[in-house]
């Protein structure tokens, strides 16, 4: 018998002209690099916003008249509203428009950008960069999440290789180009919040024109009280680690307070997700383990990932006397690092599937690169700091983007947002607080530096540093202090930035050891878009065929070459599925399983024998039941006899697996523990039923020809299908007994779907009859006559594209197989024309649409 999958079956239900559903069909390599250039264009807006200014920091800072706590701030703000926003707009995601949540996010940016390039003084440039951070969480989450539902995971590697090249160019263009825009006398520094806005407007226009996803049809349920909560706590966190040792001391009342604060908002997050309809972080989904080490680990590495790109810019323009220009440029060797571990190991990711490998060599590099960093001076050779720059940059760029991927080949299709903006939201809380805590951390470090080497300096240099080191904690002018006062600073900056990078190294050290313990489950191979199409979220499916199998039995299978068994795309994401033919997939069925190389018959030891029964203990002759060790080595296979009735032996005591298995019902697989006497051990099989029916026509009566037919279980896995033959009959066998949907589609008829109970023996019988689908058809005209290769598309009342068709030399068009209704018709080759109709009956003949230019 033919078989199709669900896709295919919802193709071939449209049949009309050049039917087929956009919704249905996987994107092209081109279009998928149409709408992905839209969406990288924001992404590097987003962020050139956050690089572009760390190098321009120390003059805005002193120009708007800051200290190192606003200077901090600055960088705080950003990633509080990134770290504050991100779940919500991951939820978003799931219930509304992909494509609107992300112009809305890049409306949102370029607003931010207005706002703070016009900046008066520190808190009007801080206020902004809120906006502009919500802005680039709804960027940071989206991309992720467009790009997944776009992108088979196995197939997502290379592409998150453009978004890691997309961070590495813009975090190297940006310390570059705003050390440029800083050091122009005729631009100055406020150029910098303004230059992303044109990559932010030209993304609006490409994504409005390439971007086309599917809006799923759900109810809009937002989590507000989730949201509420997880914004206050996240706030409240920041808000201590950044005034801690500034404000207040680290152990002080305000300290206990904010943080018993954090912790009870936290309660009260975790309280209100358990019992939300439609939480914004779906609590159920850290009972993955993969999901749940994903997001720890991106916790710490995103210290890392920040510090690196915040703190260096200090270094470089106070520890080294760099400017902006040239502090960008001395930061090549990170960004290189980030470009080609990222864009290598998504290439490598595509072509093999594994991808725990990269995690873990990138979380040993992210450790490296920060501890080496932590042992560098103002007077450390270039040569030396570009190797430790280089082990960080690849070590984020074989972590950050991973990380991701592991999360989203472990969810369904509806928890797609959700679940990469958490791992998102965890990874931008990491830097934030990472951020506030080092930037703290580096100016006591400092402070104590400097204060230690005070006594080297003369007299009249010590009046000088004083004023330097000054209460009100601006930054120094370097340029304006004498030179020994300059070194004697230079060595204090240097020394407590690289205490900053010490202090980072042993978080990147539990990244390391998180990813050691997350599973590698093979990359799937289709998209979300892909699996939605195919079923309506199935709930779980057992990892291995048969869920009542025991685990020692399950991790036996693993060593046998596995029987072919049919189950749908989604399982592969923790069964260890593979590709089969016709986009569907293959599972291991442990009762039906060939050992390799393993001999057969037994020999002396201790018997095991019983009777192999099926339904109403009726016995099931010439069932085969072998018996296998848990090392998956057979040891011995038989026949049940007439009555039922097995024998095998077993070489030893100790525990074994018996398999049994016989045409007409479902393998069985069982542990056995042998002792040192005879075992009597009986095995029941579930016997397996048929289904067989006539497919008619409702309107004659007679026999339909070629209907396809699809048999489907209750949580939408494909059963089997077939089509009808001279007389309309179709039948199938070894179905297992329960409820099931059976679906016909014919050419000349409306589909129809319909519950059938498969009784537990026996063939279950049904008669389906089909109704006649309408048909549309008519002529496209231009002034001078019918019109050849236009392109017509039906579009249902819901504004779904039921079927489209190219007119041929005498300008005809036809659509068949349609249900009654109101429709819209849209014609194009000239100016593009829309009539609306109403189909009813047998449908509509003669529906001429007429094209012209105006004037004509």
């Amino acid at each position: 018998m033919a078989t199709t999958t669900p896709a295919g079956v919802r193709a071939h239900a449209r049949r009309g002209g050049d039917a087929h559903s956009p919704d249905d069909a996987p994107m092209t390599h081109r279009q998928i690099m149409e709408a992905l250039s839209g969406l990288l264009l924001g992404l590097f807006a987003a962020i050139l916003s956050s690089t572009i200014v760390t190098n321009a920091l120390p003059t805005i800072i002193k120009d708007l008249g800051g200290g190192q706590s606003a200077y901090t701030w600055v960088v705080t703000a950003a990633l509080l509203a990134m770290t504050a926003s991100v779940p919500l707009w991951g939820k978003l995601s799931d219930l509304l428009s992909k494509k609107a949540l992300v112009q809305i996010a890049l409306v949102i940016y370029v607003a931010g950008s207005v706002i703070a390039g016009l900046a008066q003084n520190p808190a009007m440039l801080i206020t902004a960069r809120v906006v502009q951070g919500l802005g680039a969480g709804g960027l940071s989450a989206l991309v992720q999440v467009i790009m997944a539902a776009m992108i088979a995971p196995r197939e997502r590697g290379r592409y998150s290789g453009y978004t890691g090249a997309t961070f590495a160019v813009a975090t190297v263009g940006g310390p570059l180009l705003g050390g440029v825009i800083t050091d122009t006398s005729w631009l100055g520094w406020r150029y910098c919040l303004f230059v992303g806005i044109p990559f932010a407007l030209i993304a609006l226009l490409v994504l409005q024109k390439t971007l086309h996803l599917p809006v799923a049809k759900r109810q809009v349920k937002v989590d507000w009280g989730g949201a509420f909560l997880i914004t206050a706590a996240a706030s409240l966190l920041l808000l201590w680690v950044t005034f801690a040792n500034d404000k207040y001391d680290w152990v002080s009342w305000q300290t206990f307070t904010m943080v018993g604060g954090v912790i009870v908002l936290a309660l009260l997050f975790v309280f209100v997700e358990t019992r939300a309809s439609a939480p914004i972080i779906p609590l159920r989904l850290f009972r993955n383990r993969t999901i749940a080490l994903a997001s720890l680990a991106s916790l710490f590495v995103g210290v890392g990932m920040y510090s690196g790109t915040v703190f260096f810019s200090q270094y470089f323009q106070l520890a080294r006397d760099k400017s902006p220009t040239m502090s960008g440029v001395m930061t090549i060797p990170m960004i290189g690092g980030l470009f080609v571990a990222s864009m290598v190991s998504g290439q490598i990711i595509t072509r093999t599937g594994r991808w725990k490998a990269w995690l873990v060599a990138g979380g040993a590099c992210l450790t490296a690169g920060l501890g080496l960093l932590g042992t560098m001076r103002y007077d450390t050779p270039y040569w030396h700091l570009s190797i430790y720059m280089a082990l960080l940059g690849v070590g984020v760029g074989m972590t950050m983007q991973n990380l991701v991927l592991s999360t989203q080949n472990q969810v369904a299709p509806q928890d797609l947002g959700a679940a990469s903006s958490t791992v998102s939201f965890f990874r931008t809380l990491g830097g934030a607080v990472g951020v506030g805590v080092l930037g703290s951390v580096m100016s006591t470090r400092i402070s104590h530096h400097a204060k230690d080497t005070l006594m080297s300096l003369s007299p009249h240099a010590r009046a000088a540093a004083a004023k330097a080191m000054s209460a009100d904690g601006a930054l120094p002018d370097m340029d304006a202090l004498p030179r020994a006062v300059r070194t004697w600073l230079e060595g204090a900056y240097g020394h407590g930035i690289a205490d900053a990078f010490l202090y980072a190294a042993p978080c990147a050290f539990i990244a390391f050891l998180v990813v050691l313990f997350i599973k590698e489950v093979p990359l799937r191979t289709t998209g979300a878009l892909a699996q939605a199409a195919q079923q309506q979220t199935p709930a779980a499916a057992p990892a291995v065929a048969g869920a009542d199998v025991p685990a020692a039995e399950a991790a036996v299978a693993d060593t046998f070459t596995p029987a072919a068994q049919r189950v749908p795309s989604w399982a592969g994401a923790d069964s260890g599925a593979e590709a089969g033919p016709e986009g569907t997939q293959r599972l291991s069925a442990v009762a039906t399983l060939a050992p390799e190389g393993a001999g057969s018959g037994a020999g002396g030891g201790i018997a095991v024998r019983g009777f192999v029964r099926g339904a109403e203990s009726a016995p099931v002759a010439r069932a085969a039941v072998t018996l296998i060790s848990l090392a998956g080595r057979q040891l011995g296979r038989s026949a049940a006899r007439a009555d039922g009735a097995y024998t095998i032996d077993a070489p030893g005591a100790g525990s074994y697996v018996l398999i049994a298995s016989a045409d007409g019902f479902q393998p069985q697989a069982s542990t056995v523990v042998v002792n040192d006497e005879p075992v009597a051990f009986d095995i029941l099989l579930s016997g397996t039923s048929g289904l067989t029916g006539t497919v008619r026509s409702a309107d004659s009566g007679l026999p339909v020809k070629d209907a396809m037919v699809i048999v489907t279980d209750v949580r939408g896995d494909l059963l089997a299908t077939g089509t009808t033959g001279e007389d309309g009959a179709f039948s199938f066998t070894e179905l297992v007994p329960g409820a099931v949907t059976v679906a016909v589609n014919a050419a000349g008829h409306r589909p129809r779907a319909l519950p059938v109970e498969i009784g537990g023996t026996g063939v279950t019988r049904v008669g389906i009859d089909l109704d006649a689908g309408a048909q549309l058809q008519g002529v496209v005209r231009a002034p001078h006559g019918p019109l050849a290769d236009a392109r017509v598309t039906l579009v249902d009342a819901a504004g779904n594209v039921v079927a489209t068709a190219t007119t041929g030399t005498d300008g005809a068009y036809a659509f068949s197989d349609l249900g009654s209704g109101d429709y819209t018709v849209i014609a194009t080759g000239y100016p593009p024309a829309a009539t609306a109709l109403t189909v009813t009956g047998h449908g509509v003949d003669g529906h001429d649409i007429h094209l012209a230019h105006p004037g004509e």
